[in-house]
C-alpha cells in the first residue's frame, strides 16, 4: 500500500505541481493585468469631468456649469462664443442663464446675454446642450422685464411672459431647467444674513406658481423647474405643493456655496436637499466667491484687481470685498500653497468634492480664467487630500462664513460702513444705500465722508446682521 501511494506520488507530482504552478502564475498576471487596467480607468476618470444626475430629473449634467451673466456686459458676442465652444468641446454640457442677464442689470442690456447663447446654439445639436435659464422673482424695480406691469412677481402671466421672451431670445423651442431667481416672498438675500419679520408680504402661493409652470411643460416649452437663492422653508413648501397637488416637483436649489459661504447651505438644506428626503440637486454658484477666493483682490493695486467685477462696479457683490473675507481669503491662499496647489483648485476642488453638490458654476471674462477653472476640476486631487480638508476645516472654525464680517471704522456719533479703506468725496448728512441690479438692498447704508475725517476714525469689527 505503502509503495503504491509513493508511486503514484511519484508519478503525478511533476505534471500536477507544474501545471498548478502555471495556473498560479496566470491567474496572479491577469490580476496585474486588471489592477493595472482599473489604474488606468481611474487615472484617465481623474483627467475627465464627472457627470451626474439632477435631481430626480433624467438631466445627466456635467460637474462644471458654464455661467453666462458676464455676457453682453463684459464680454462681446465673439467672446462670449468662443468661450461657450470651448466649455462645449470640454465636455460642458450645461448652460446657466437668467432673463435679466447681463449684470449689472439695466433695460438697455437686458437679454443680451441669451441672444449671445441663442446665435452660439444654431451650429450646436440642440439635444446635446441642457439649457438652464431663470425667471425674475419678485421686483419693483426692474418692471423692464415686463410689457405692462408695476411690479415683476411669479405669477402666472408673469412666468408666461418671461419663458416666452426668452424662447424667442434663445432661439430655442424648449427650455431644460427653468429655475425662479429669487422668491416671490421676502427672505434676506444676496448678503443680508438674517430674516427681518418686519418685512413679511403676501406672494403668489407656492400652489400657484407650480400650476403655471405645469402649463408650460404640458406645453413642451419646459422639462424641469427649480429654484435659486431659496430657503429650506420655501423647498419643503414647493416639495410638499407638488406632492399633494400632484404638480410638477422642483429638481435643483442655485444657492451660493463656496470656502467662505458654507453655513446657509450646510445648516439644514444639505438635509433638506438630501436624495432620501427632498432630493434636489445643488447648483453652486459662485463657488470662487465673486472671483475672491482666486487671490486676485488681496492686491488692491495691481492690474487685474482693478479690471475684475468687484471694482469695475462699486457696491456689486460688496459683501465679499468689504470684509473678513479677505483675511480668509489669504490663509486659504496660504493653505493652497502648503499642499502644492493652486487657490482654484483649492475652492473649486472643495465644491466639487461635496457629496450634495451636483455641478459648480463657473463664469469667466477671459478665456485663460475659463480654461483655468475647468482644469481645475480635473487636476485637483479627487478627492482632496484628507490633510487639504482638515486644514480647510480648522480655518472654517476661524472664519465662519467671513462675509457676514464687515469691517467698520466708528467716529463720533456715527458708525459708517465702507467696501474699502479709501473714502472719497466730502461729508454728506444722509444715509444713502447701494442697490443689487435686482432692486434689492444688500448693503446697510453707509455716509461717504472726506479724508479729513479719516484720522479720527477707528478700525473695528463687529458682526453685522444686514
Amino acid at each position: 500500500m505503502q509503495q503504491m501511494a509513493m508511486s503514484a506520488f511519484a508519478v503525478t507530482s511533476p505534471s500536477s505541481h507544474g501545471y498548478a504552478l502555471s495556473a498560479l502564475h496566470a491567474r496572479h498576471s491577469q490580476r496585474l493585468h486588471m489592477k493595472r487596467i482599473c489604474s488606468q480607468v481611474r487615472a484617465l476618470a481623474q483627467t475627465q469631468l464627472q457627470y451626474k444626475k439632477l435631481g430626480d430629473s433624467d438631466l445627466l449634467i456635467s460637474e462644471v456649469t458654464l455661467g453666462t451673466m458676464t455676457f453682453g456686459e463684459q464680454n462681446t458676442e465673439k467672446e462670449a462664443h468662443d468661450m461657450l465652444s470651448y466649455s462645449f468641446d470640454q465636455g460642458i454640457n450645461i448652460l446657466d442663464t437668467a432673463e435679466i442677464y447681463p449684470v449689472p442689470t439695466n433695460k438697455d442690456t437686458q437679454g443680451s446675454t441669451d441672444l449671445y447663447i441663442g446665435r452660439w446654439m444654431q451650429s450646436k445639436p440642440r439635444d446635446k446642450i441642457i439649457l438652464a435659464t431663470k425667471v425674475a422673482g419678485y421686483s419693483e424695480r426692474s418692471t423692464f422685464l415686463r410689457d405692462n406691469a408695476k411690479v415683476v412677481c411669479v405669477d402666472a402671466a408673469n412666468i408666461k411672459e418671461s419663458v416666452e421672451k426668452s424662447l424667442k431670445r434663445l432661439s430655442t423651442d424648449y427650455i431644460d431647467l427653468l429655475q425662479i431667481h429669487w422668491p416671490d416672498r421676502y427672505v434676506p438675500l444676496f448678503g443680508e444674513y438674517s430674516y427681518n419679520p418686519t418685512k413679511w408680504r403676501s406672494s403668489v402661493p407656492f400652489e400657484g406658481q407650480l400650476k403655471a409652470f405645469q402649463e408650460l411643460i404640458d406645453e413642451g416649452k419646459v422639462r424641469y423647474i427649480g429654484v435659486s437663492n431659496e430657503t429650506s422653508y420655501g423647498v419643503m413648501e414647493f416639495v410638499h405643493a407638488a406632492k399633494t397637488q400632484g404638480l410638477p416637483k422642483i429638481v435643483s436649489i442655485q444657492n451660493s456655496y463656496s470656502l467662505i459661504v458654507r453655513c446657509r447651505f450646510e445648516v439644514d438644506l444639505v438635509e433638506v436637499c438630501h436624495p432620501n428626503n427632498c432630493n434636489v440637486g445643488l447648483l453652486a454658484y459662485s463657488p470662487l466667491a465673486g472671483g475672491v477666493l482666486t487671490g486676485k483682490y488681496l492686491d488692491a493695486n495691481t492690474d487685474i484687481s482693478k479690471r475684475s467685477r468687484l471694482n469695475l462696479f462699486p457696491g456689486y457683490m460688496a459683501r465679499y470685498n468689504a470684509s473678513l473675507a479677505k483675511e480668509a481669503t489669504n490663509e486659504y491662499v496660504k493653505l493652497a500653497k502648503k499642499h502644492g496647489l493652486t487657490p482654484v483648485q483649492l475652492a473649486l476642488g472643495f465644491v466639487r468634492d461635496r457629496p450634495f453638490t451636483a455641478s459648480s458654476i463657473i463664469g469667466a471674462t477671459t478665456m485663460d480664467q475659463l480654461k483655468e477653472n475647468i482644469d481645475a476640476f480635473t487636476s485637483a486631487p479627487r478627492p482632496l487630500p484628507q490633510e487639504v480638508l482638515d486644514g480647510i476645516e480648522d480655518l472654517f472654525k476661524r472664519y465662519k462664513d467671513p462675509v457676514m464680517n464687515l469691517k467698520l471704522f466708528t467716529y463720533p456719533g456715527r458708525v459708517i460702513w465702507t467696501k474699502s479703506y479709501s473714502l472719497a468725496g466730502v461729508l454728506v448728512p444722509e444715509i444713502r444705500g447701494i442697490d443689487m441690479p435686482f432692486g434689492l438692498p444688500v448693503v446697510p447704508p453707509f455716509i461717504r465722508v472726506g479724508k479729513e475725517d479719516m484720522p479720527q476714525a477707528k478700525p473695528v469689527y463687529a458682526l453685522v446682521l444686514f
